[in-house]
């Protein structure tokens, strides 16, 4: 099976390019997330290591995590393997960037928002959907009001409307869109990022974020006891993820 997420070291190694790499969706299965969880572990400690930058292959970032997998049979491996890669990238305390191009749903825009620093394709598309499928993002409910203030992570949360470049960046959901997003990060990079100290750049990191990661640790639990033990015990869960697979309409009950 093709591996779905490919490294690549740049600039001497100062900065690892994590690819999606299962276009044109690149989806974030169990498996797929369990690979990219290992694989960012063992990156801790890398000297050297400055920043970490997250890409799509082809025309899209990412549609977000495997909505077959949010049924009750895995729906809580699938979030575990999810959060999990979280905990993760805050324990590494790298400088973390993403490049967006094309759609970047749901668990994509959760990856992305998460990190430092965001570059989006004027033509991008960013949303968190997941209330039109009678669920709710629970990594979103958490991060963006850190990120974008709560009306705005109100707005994005509640609505699950699908925003363009123009409209993320005046919501500090990204925060820079140019033509080409790659380039754009990696003349960021070049001028902010290189010419400092790996080691210092770390705790920089670490400073930085002391209180954004203990908040995002602690309710996280929260949110997820809310999704996992309140949420999927509803009859309209389980109807919002059978009739998007179903392509149809769903009949909420409403209780």
């Amino acid at each position: 099976m093709q591996d779905r997420i490919v490294l690549e070291r740049l600039h001497g190694g100062a900065v690892l390019r994590v690819l999606l790499d299962a276009p044109p969706g690149n989806i974030l299965d169990i498996a797929t997330l369990s690979d990219l969880n290992r694989k960012l572990s063992a990156e801790a400690g890398t000297p050297g290591l400055k920043a970490i930058l997250f890409e799509g292959a082809g025309p899209n970032f990412s549609y977000g995590v495997s909505i077959p997998e949010h049924r009750p049979a895995t729906v809580g491996e699938m979030l575990r393997a999810f959060h999990d890669l979280f905990r993760t990238l805050l324990g590494l305390d790298r400088v973390l960037v993403a490049v967006v191009r094309g759609q970047c749903l749901g668990g994509g825009l959760e990856l992305a928002s998460f990190c430092h620093r965001v570059f989006a394709h004027p033509k991008a598309r960013l949303g968190q959907p997941e209330i039109k499928l009678g669920v709710f993002p629970p990594l979103a409910s958490v991060m963006l009001p850190l990120r974008c203030g709560q009306p705005v992570a109100d707005e994005i949360c509640l609505t699950g409307r699908t925003f363009s470049a123009k409209e993320a960046l005046a919501r500090r959901l990204v925060d820079e869109v140019a033509a080409d997003p790659r380039r754009a990060a990696d003349r960021w990079i070049a001028k902010h990022l290189l010419p400092a100290s790996a080691a210092s750049l770390a705790r920089a990191v670490r400073a930085a974020r002391l209180r954004y990661n203990r908040t995002v640790l602690e309710d996280l639990a929260g949110t997820e006891r809310i999704y996992l033990d309140d949420l999927m015990r509803t009859e309209d869960a389980r109807e919002g993820i059978e009739a998007f697979l179903e392509k149809r309409a769903p009949r909420w009950k409403d209780r």
